[in-house]
């Protein structure tokens, strides 16, 4: 039975998505106050976490920032319907997902079992390391080096890189990106896919203003240039 930690103030709310996720199979603990989030992460090493961005005492971006560093598994957002800022800045934090309130029970649950699936999946035989100059992918222990230097990525953000890497030369359509990484149709309006693809040429050192590595190409989608690196 998985673990749910629940950080979410509006107690009603909270107690009805408790309800619903236990009677699918899941175990979850709530907590109401930001404060006490990462004394429970730390104590309960919860499966998940979904962290509302509108917690009393420290908001949910302040604690997935705190948290991320020494907590590896999911974590997932609620933000508010109009708040772009909100759903980037958590991803930029470390958050692998979001899900704008007020959240449908069904879409919540959905995306619950997609992260922990990602997070739970076995690892990949196919291929244990892919080279591209001074690029190294090792897939078993999902590690990432350039030029010799560790480079830290997300869950997601490893997903991605691996998903070009295994294709390069080939464009990689936001929608297909958005299919493979998160296991949903893309809706056409989530950002999701640009802000991780803006992070990943930031950290693998490629030129955001006129990337050479992850280019562009317009209309179409993205592209991986394996002699780049």
């Amino acid at each position: 039975m998985s673990l749910v930690l629940l950080a979410e103030d509006d107690r009603r709310l909270a107690e009805l998505v408790k309800d619903y996720l236990e009677s699918h199979g899941f175990q979850v603990v709530i907590e109401e106050t930001g404060h006490a989030v990462p004394r429970a992460v730390q104590s309960l090493s919860p499966d998940i976490v979904i962290l509302d961005v509108m917690l009393p005492g420290k908001d949910g971006l302040t604690i997935c920032k705190e948290i991320r560093p020494r907590y590896e598994g999911p974590i997932l957002m609620l933000t508010a319907r109009d708040s772009d800022r909100d759903q980037v800045s958590g991803l930029e934090f470390g958050a692998d997902d979001y899900v704008i309130k007020p959240a449908e029970p069904r879409v919540l649950l959905a995306r619950i079992r997609a992260l922990l699936r990602r997070y739970q999946q076995p690892e990949e035989k196919e291929q244990s390391e892919l080279h591209y100059g001074s690029l190294s992918i090792f897939v078993s222990s999902r590690d990432v080096t350039l030029e010799g230097a560790s480079v830290a990525l997300s869950s997601h953000e490893f997903d991605m890189l691996l998903t070009f890497a295994k294709q390069p030369g080939k464009v990689l359509s936001r929608e297909y990106l958005f299919n493979v990484i998160y296991g949903r149709p893309y809706d056409g309006m989530d950002r999701t896919i640009d802000v991780r693809i803006s992070q990943l040429r930031k950290k693998l050192g490629d030129n955001t203003d006129e990337p050479a590595r992850i280019k562009t190409v317009w209309g179409r989608g993205y592209l991986f240039v394996a002699d780049a690196w």
